[in-house]
């Protein structure tokens, strides 16, 4: 009986050992990769993703898993974990082909539209930054954005190296040759690219457009928060050409008034337009 017992031991450790060899070969049976259904991320629209998708909203695979870029809206949010990355991936390229740099304010996400411009708010100490998405990732379980050293930095969490955050996107916008951001709050058209800037005011005094949402609410509430900004005001206008409603700041005397406003960054993105 005792040897029949051993017997049974060394040929079940034989099994062991050999499925340990077959799988550290790769030699398991091929499987068809899973699917990325984010749960507090912004959601995926497979459908939609299969239907022509171009560029870097098509799906792509990555360790198994299938990812399928999907199409936002101004003031949609999430919320999860974020963690950064720097030094290793310094100077290499990221996803939509620029060059990484862990000093500008980036982001790396799995499925938000490239030049997705959003606010991270650290719901640990409630620290924002802003930043605009050109590459993918995490592809670590649990994590739902990687951020430049600099955006981490900002939010304080380079020594935690996670924290828990919540996105909003406020934007969308596009690099210029000077890498400088450029048209942030403009339409997206369904392939993920830039489209129409909406600049179709014409005559008047100068203002400076600091917001564009899809829906009334949101533009109304951007509008209310900002009434009495520094010295101007904000009002909502509706664009008869992509149904956008656009919140502006007026009460500039002048066009390098704006321009410089435009440019201190009060508002990432932020552009001069004529009433």
């Amino acid at each position: 009986m005792q040897k029949l017992k051993i017997k049974r031991l060394q040929n079940s450790l034989a099994v062991s050992f050999l499925a340990l060899f077959i799988s550290a070969c790769g030699l398991t049976s091929s499987r068809a990769p899973s699917v990325y259904y984010p749960s507090k991320d912004f959601k995926s629209n497979k459908d939609a993703a299969n239907s022509g998708a171009k560029g870097t909203m098509k799906p792509y695979t990555v360790n198994g898993k299938t990812y399928y870029p999907t199409v936002v809206e101004v003031g949609e949010t999430a919320d999860g974990i974020a963690s950064w990355y720097g030094p290793g991936f310094h100077g290499k390229k990221t996803s939509n082909g620029e060059t990484y740099n862990q000093n500008d304010f980036t982001a790396a996400h799995k499925t938000l539209p490239m030049n997705t411009i959003l606010s991270v708010t650290n719901l640990n100490n409630g620290r924002k930054t802003t930043v605009r998405v050109n590459d993918r990732g995490p592809f670590v379980n649990n994590r739902i954005i990687d951020l430049s050293k600099s955006a981490a930095s900002q939010i304080d969490m380079l020594q935690s190296g996670t924290a828990p955050v919540r996105l909003e996107v406020i934007g969308f916008g596009s690099v210029d040759s000077s890498h400088q951001l450029v048209q942030q709050n403009v339409n997206l058209g369904t392939d993920g690219e830039i489209v129409d800037n909406g600049k179709v005011y014409e005559g008047g005094g100068f203002m400076v457009q600091i917001g564009a949402f899809r829906f009334q609410e949101g533009a109304q509430s951007t509008a209310q928060k900002y009434k009495n900004y520094q010295g101007y005001t904000a009002i909502v206008r509706t664009s008869a050409k992509d149904g956008l409603n656009r919140v502006f700041l007026i009460g500039f005397r002048s066009e390098d008034e704006a321009r410089d406003f435009a440019k201190s960054g009060a508002f990432i993105g932020a552009f001069v337009v004529r009433e």
